[in-house]
């Protein structure tokens, strides 16, 4: 099963391409919750690149690598990416209001649909409130 999640970015395509797309600015932005944080971050962006983002409990009680390879980039437009045995495909989509970032990726069967679209989305709103202030500050 395929889920969708998306977003509308209060800023030029650029720079929700570069925070989208940058190890420094992924590890601030990067968590469903207040309670966990991406210790580090990689990116190798171009076709057959590699990434890696260390996801952790701020507490230590629990962690995981989200990590895989990139199959497809156009710059300021799409990256699609293999994890594991699923895909997902991020389109950044310019319009009148900023940009919207839409995530379509396969579903797993550990967790419920809801549950995966939530953490996706939570993840997601993050990255807008981080883009969105650096934003403001500018």
């Amino acid at each position: 099963m395929r889920i969708t999640v998306e977003t509308n970015v209060a800023a030029p395509v650029d720079q929700v391409w570069r925070a989208y797309t940058t190890p420094a600015d992924i590890v601030k932005w990067n968590a469903a919750s207040d309670d966990w944080h991406t210790t580090r971050a990689t990116v190798d962006l171009r076709d057959g690149g590699a990434f890696s983002s260390r996801m952790e409990a701020k507490d230590g009680s629990m962690g995981f690598d989200f990590a895989g390879t990139y199959t497809k980039i156009v710059e300021h437009k799409r990256i699609e990416y293999a994890f594991g045995d699923r895909k997902a495909e991020v389109e950044f989509v310019p319009g009148p209001k900023g940009v919207v970032v839409r995530v379509v990726f396969d579903s797993e069967p550990t967790h419920s649909v809801e549950q995966q679209q939530g953490g996706w989305q939570a993840i997601l709103d993050s990255f807008t409130r981080y883009v969105e202030a650096r934003q403001n500050k500018s």
